[in-house]
């Protein structure tokens, strides 16, 4: 998204209930159920929903304790905390069927370390992070009030509040920002569509969601009236997998950072964290938000690449987007490569992976989301290595 004129700029999200992201988070509850019983535990875990149907495949090394059965119920679980008892899609009646499998001898061979050879990436890949200053979070504004608004939807729905009255759990929104001199100054229109009760009226729901998005924007941000749209088909009474097919790793940008920045191509959830994919991605961020919260550049895009079976990445891109504090590039990639170890083992270490923290990312993006420090989640969102950084550069 390099332009540092007027413009706008479009980013969606969409919510837990959504098909894709309730396969993302039955994916993600299998792999914590596997870190909870052996944190060295390998997990590939694709999710397939549809009506009254759950199906999971891929493959997995752990212990016996991880039984199918233990796995059927904590996706039950997760379906009846998302919220779905309908007709055609409840946790109750679902037919929840696993063709997990053992992990392929010649994938573990290429990533388990021995003797003197260290634990090398679970695939080959390219894997991205950012960050930018248009929010507190350092995420892009239009993902960052996309995510927010359907956050607030699922806040009030499951608390009971009126704000959520007749709201069902699948949703997408969709913010346009308009940005002068390349930063954001209000939204110019802003698309919500909601699985909803039947019988609720449109005029009545718009009216609903007219107040959260007038709570989630800055003040004087929100759309004109004739470009505000909710559920633009007129109804959506039929939604998540009962409506449509949900597939793990189907909301990448979603995922990620709405379109502002490259992405690799590989999703997250349902991967252990020796899978670079994940893990690797989740470095990048961490790099590239302390690389902006130092004060060394606004913006920040580090791009890192991996061969299946080595340990160090083949490369470490930085590109300041032109906002660097006279900062050289070349010298801040030789930084990053000093101040973490971005082995995979490296990675998992510093950001304490090999833990069930998994499920919580599963939905509302994997990143600028606040870390809890009594839970120890999100470690890629701290902002640890700024005074290593700031040194380096003499700031």
């Amino acid at each position: 998204m390099r332009n540092y004129g007027d413009f706008l700029f479009t980013s969606e999200s969409v919510s837990e209930g959504h098909p894709d992201k309730v396969s993302d988070r039955i994916s993600d509850t299998v792999l914590d159920a596997y870190l909870e019983a052996d944190p060295e535990a390998r997990v590939a875990c694709e999710t397939l929903c549809t009506t009254n149907r759950v199906i999971l495949a891929g493959e997995v090394r752990g212990p016996a304790s991880v039984t199918t059965e233990l796995l059927i119920d904590r996706a039950r679980a997760a379906i009846k905390d998302i919220g779905y008892d309908q007709e055609g899609f409840s946790w109750k009646k679902a037919e929840i069927t696993s063709y997990l499998h053992a992990q392929s001898a010649d994938i573990a061979v290429g990533v388990d370390s021995a003797g003197a050879k260290d634990e090398g990436a679970g695939d080959q890949g390219i894997m991205f992070g950012f960050a930018t200053r248009e929010t507190e979070h350092l995420m892009p504004a239009p993902l960052f009030y996309a995510q927010t608004l359907l956050e607030k939807l699922r806040d009030y729905r499951k608390a009971g509040d009126p704000r959520g009255a007749g709201l069902l759990p699948d949703a997408k929104s969709q913010v346009t920002l308009r940005y002068v001199n390349g930063k954001p100054v209000g939204a110019t229109s802003v698309v919500i569509s909601t699985q909803h009760e039947d019988g609720l009226s449109q005029k009545a729901l718009r009216d609903t969601l007219r107040t959260v998005v007038q709570e989630v924007l800055p003040e004087g941000w929100m759309c004109p009236e004739d470009e505000f749209y909710v559920n633009p088909t007129g109804i959506f009474v039929i939604g998540g997998p009962d409506g449509d097919a949900g597939l793990t790793g189907r909301k990448i940008i979603v995922d990620t950072y709405g379109g502002a920045a490259p992405h690799g191509g590989g999703a997250f959830s349902g991967k252990d964290p020796t899978k670079v994919d994940r893990s690797a991605a989740y470095a990048a961020r961490y790099l590239a938000k302390n690389v902006v919260a130092s004060g060394l550049a606004d913006r920040c895009t580090i791009q890192l690449s991996y061969a299946i079976g080595v340990s160090k990445p083949l490369s470490i891109y930085v590109d300041l987007d032109g906002t660097g504090k006279d900062v050289d590039e070349a010298k801040l990639a030789r930084t990053l490569n000093e101040v973490m170890d971005l082995s995979p083992r490296g990675i998992r270490r510093h950001l304490r992976l090999n833990r069930p923290i998994y499920t919580e990312t599963s939905a509302y993006g994997h990143f600028g989301r606040m870390p809890d420090l009594e839970k120890d989640n999100f470690t890629w969102e701290q902002t640890d290595l700024v005074d290593a950084l700031r040194g380096a550069f003499n700031r």
